[in-house]
């Protein structure tokens, strides 16, 4: 869903945080430039956590809800995108919790049960090989690796911003990222075992 803005000239040039001050100040009906901004990147990330479409959008569109009530807390000197993403985060969480969703691993991987080695860095992988990975196996890592896992190589997120968003030290970002990758190789390379097995048989 998006919205025609008519009247004000040049709010879509403004940045998110000078568009959040005229929302607050000026004009409310200007939030529906926020919606139109974050509309889709909001919905691919409750998506990728969540992986049910119609959970998804009823978790985006409470997100929407409190951030617009919640708008006048914002920080205009933090990073309106964080900010948001942070409010989506915890909806999708609360979804997750409130379904009792469960998050397995194949074979009750762990990562103490991965070889450190067995990926580090983008040693084997490219950037397009990882994120394809992340996308087809997020729905089998657990959260507290899928969360930075998808704003990092789905979202374009850089580690600082990882932070703002999960409420964790950078370092844990980098951790949890790098334990995840990991743990992702290993569910990439059975799952790449079984289908190539299932193509013989």
């Amino acid at each position: 869903m998006y919205y025609h803005l008519g009247g004000m000239e040049g709010v879509a040039n403004l940045t998110d945080e000078e568009l959040v001050h005229l929302v607050c100040t000026k004009d409310q009906e200007l939030y529906r430039e926020v919606v139109h901004r974050y509309q889709d990147k909001l919905m691919r990330y409750a998506t990728y956590l969540i992986r049910d479409d119609a959970r998804a959008t009823d978790v985006v569109q409470e997100a929407f809800i409190k951030a617009f009530i919640n708008l006048r807390s914002f920080n205009p000197k933090k990073k309106f995108s964080s900010w948001i993403y942070r409010i989506v985060h915890n909806e999708a969480i609360n979804n997750i919790k409130k379904h009792k969703r469960e998050m397995p691993l194949e074979g009750d991987i762990s990562v103490e049960q991965v070889a450190v080695g067995s990926l580090d860095e983008e040693e084997g992988f490219d950037k397009r090989q990882l994120k394809k990975m992340v996308a087809s196996c997020l729905d089998r890592l657990p959260l507290i690796y899928s969360s930075p896992l998808a704003l990092f190589y789905l979202e374009g997120k850089p580690y600082e911003e990882i932070s703002d968003v999960l409420r964790i030290p950078i370092g844990t970002v980098g951790t949890r990222i790098s334990r995840g990758k990991r743990l992702l190789a290993t569910i990439w390379t059975r799952s790449e075992f079984a289908s190539y097995y299932s193509l013989r048989s």
